[in-house]
């Protein structure tokens, strides 16, 4: 059994994802739980606890990956902004989510997630997916 994080099992290719977008420092894929439709999580490969632990240049990188995503994702779900939240007590390494939102009320993590099919994840996948 691996004592990885299940994210960095992610990047390591050993569990699939919805990845939507990669680059050499950071990961983006769809949340399996997700809050709304197009809930993306933004991964630096770094693995690392908590988000004030990266590196100067990793936690810059994680945030304009996050921004370019976030532009990403405004273009092609309708909604009123992406929200953006940091966590940290699900899973220990560092990560950002990204979440289609209307109003507050959309960014309650106490709310049940949605339940969605694999064809509705491939399908949101395939429209937010582009090259960073």
């Amino acid at each position: 059994m691996s004592s990885h994080s299940i994210f960095t099992r992610i990047i390591n290719r050993e569990l699939p994802s919805y990845t939507v977008c990669e680059d050499m420092e950071n990961i983006a894929f769809l949340d399996i739980n997700p809050l709304r439709r197009g809930h993306i999580l933004i991964v630096p490969k770094l693995e690392v606890d908590n988000i004030f632990s990266l590196n100067e240049k990793s936690y810059n990188s994680l945030f304009f990956f996050a921004k370019r995503v976030a532009i990403n994702m405004k273009k092609k779900i309708t909604c009123n902004r992406i929200g953006m939240s940091v966590v940290g007590l699900d899973v220990p390494h560092a990560h950002i989510h990204l979440i289609p939102i209307n109003s507050f009320e959309d960014m309650n993590f106490n709310k049940s997630p949605l339940k969605l099919t694999e064809e509705e994840m491939l399908n949101i996948c395939q429209l937010l997916k582009f090259t960073a």
